[in-house]
């Protein structure tokens, strides 16, 4: 019988993480702070550091499921820029009246097929192979990378075959782990992630074919505050900017001009 393993869901924030997230903005409130989803890992603080470099302005980053991300700023996380991996969950926010704008694109995701497992080729059909027990995804309910790797698997007409070997990651950098832990022998991920230097150099990946998933626009959004400051606006420009861009486009994001 095949191994089906989830992890379980995170429960609520507890009334301590608040207040010591809160204490770190009364401590400094002139940072930045910015949700950020996991796919965006390494390419998010390659901008945020190129921001401080040019502003002297620091940041502090938080990653997580973009689902996860929602339900703390609807709890009332003090996270002043929600950088998302969809246009989903920044426009729940906007709708609902937790940002200042309608959400803006900076950037669209890509997919791959990655692998640690010594002599294993990363494509769909091995999916199939006795030898993969377990297949890496982010869970598709919070993370749209995840939504993205079920659409392929159904686009191929492999879901059935392979739907008991998922193994689901709260996050792209749970999922990850998955992989390079050897949890799973495959799984799909950010292109991103495959392209950072961290990773570039392990395992082997496979980019996925574009049309056999619905695009993944990545969307931003400044959070609405009493008082949103000048800080914030300037992170969001930053994030529109050549510079930013071209390290989306280095990571392997088709980018999006403001």
């Amino acid at each position: 019988m095949s191994t089906n393993f989830q992890m379980k869901k995170l429960k609520h924030l507890t009334p301590l993480f608040f207040l010591l997230i809160l204490g770190c903005s009364k401590h400094d409130a002139t940072k930045v702070t910015i949700a950020t989803a996991s796919n965006m890992q390494f390419a998010m603080k390659e901008i945020a550091n190129s921001f401080t470099q040019q502003t002297g302005i620091d940041c502090d980053i938080v990653f997580s499921s973009s689902g996860k991300l929602t339900a703390q700023i609807k709890e009332g996380a003090p996270y002043d820029i929600f950088v998302s991996a969809d246009t989903k969950y920044p426009t729940v926010l906007y709708n609902k009246g937790f940002t200042t704008q309608v959400p803006e694109v900076y950037a669209h995701g890509q997919l791959v097929l990655w692998s640690l497992t010594r002599g294993m080729e990363p494509n769909l059909k091995t999916l199939t192979r006795s030898s993969v027990r377990h297949i890496a995804i982010a869970n598709p309910k919070t993370a749209p990378y995840g939504e993205a790797a079920i659409s392929v698997l159904k686009h191929f007409g492999i879901y059935e075959t392979v739907k008991d070997k998922l193994v689901y990651g709260e996050s792209i950098s749970q999922t990850n782990q998955f992989i390079i832990s050897g949890a799973a022998e495959i799984g799909f991920t950010a292109k991103s992630v495959v392209l950072s230097n961290q990773m570039k150099e392990k395992g082997s990946w496979m980019a996925i074919a574009s049309e056999s998933y619905t695009p993944i626009a990545q969307a931003a959004v400044i959070i609405k505050k009493d008082l949103v400051h000048e800080n914030a606006l300037k992170f969001y420009e930053f994030l529109f900017s050549s510079t930013s861009q071209e390290i989306l486009e280095n990571f392997g994001y088709l980018v999006s001009a403001k």
